[in-house]
């Protein structure tokens, strides 16, 4: 029996933390806070982030970092911006070879490294793995059936975890290209937001069609200029959870877009959702770095453009769509 800690109580946290306590693992769930913890307690569900979910009494749940140590396995879920933050508090408490895998996406904005350079910069004891796939936390802790991929240099990791996740509902496969996936999940939840700001205006699905398409193009260049694998980008990490996020009920990264679309200012669109929306902190790291690595990237610039210097999206869309004449295959 596997001993797990689960690092952050959101949403995705706890459906992670349901599932494989569900496995029969001994599993902890931290917090940051205390009153999280006792919330989730008396209220035997997590009310802000996963109503109408029972979480199990046999999942422990602490604010106490130290929880980490002397586990199997570390799930490394707390919001991007704080994975620095987090990783180091941890980092005493881990020891050598233990594998930590993040399922968090985003890329630290002052860095612009991925999070699992991040951890390993914080924790160059541990074997850092990345989860990420088409996976939102409301299916997932009903048990709808649900693919992702696990990336780690080593294969042996990888292995391990995949063989932790592993269910009849919740398939998961290898993958040896961590930046790919790590850069298709983080870079997804930017094109998610312009989906949304379409349907905001009242575009339709034509609009968010291409938008995926020529997103996903945008994302595979810049990560095959990185040295990124570019099949890594046409599978679950990549057009698989850009095709989740951009059209479902459950994306807040399309939520904050539809509100944006319908005129709101970004930090009213935010307070709204009332959860941690990456695509916002992506789009500006995707920016950086699309200047970093001379990569056009058109979509994100113009997002880049409506979230930080106040464009109208129907400019940013009209300026997409009278670009200069292409050839489609490059």
């Amino acid at each position: 029996m596997a001993n797990i800690a689960v690092i952050g109580s959101g949403g995705w946290g706890t459906a992670v933390a349901i599932h494989l306590d569900g496995k029969g693992y001994d599993v902890t769930l931290w917090s940051w806070k205390q009153e999280e913890c006792d919330n989730i307690l008396r209220d035997g569900e997590n009310k802000e982030f996963l109503p109408g979910v029972k979480v199990p009494d046999t999942i422990k749940l602490t604010s106490d970092i130290s929880c980490v140590k002397d586990k199997d396995l570390v799930v490394l879920v707390s919001p991007s911006k704080v994975i620095r933050q987090t990783a180091r508090s941890m980092a005493p408490h881990i020891t050598e070879g233990t594998p930590v895998v993040i399922l968090s996406k985003g890329i630290e904005d002052e860095t612009l490294m991925t999070l699992s350079q991040v951890v390993e910069e914080e924790i160059p004891q541990a074997k850092v793995a990345a989860l990420s796939g088409p996976s939102h936390a409301e299916e997932v802790a009903r048990k709808i059936p649900t693919t992702c991929v696990v990336a780690c240099e080593c294969e042996k990791t990888a292995q391990f975890i995949q063989n932790i996740f592993m269910s009849e509902n919740f398939r998961i496969y290898t993958n040896t290209d961590v930046l790919g996936v790590e850069l298709g999940g983080a870079l997804k939840n930017v094109i998610a937001l312009c989906a949304g700001v379409t349907d905001g205006i009242g575009f339709g699905d034509n609009t968010i069609a291409a938008l995926m398409t020529r997103g996903i193009k945008e994302i595979a260049r810049l990560g095959v200029k990185m040295g990124a694998e570019v099949e890594t980008f046409y599978g679950l990490a990549g057009i698989g959870d850009l095709i989740v996020t951009c059209t479902s009920k459950h994306s807040r990264n399309r939520r904050a877009g539809v509100l944006i679309g319908k005129g709101m200012k970004l930090k009213e669109a935010l307070d709204e959702v009332h959860m941690v929306v990456e695509g916002v902190y992506a789009a500006k790291a995707a920016y950086k770095l699309s200047l970093k690595y001379d990569v056009e990237m058109p979509i994100v610039s113009e997002a880049y453009n409506v979230l930080f210097n106040d464009a109208s999206p129907k400019d940013a869309i009209i300026s997409l769509m009278t670009r200069d004449k292409k050839v489609e295959t490059e």
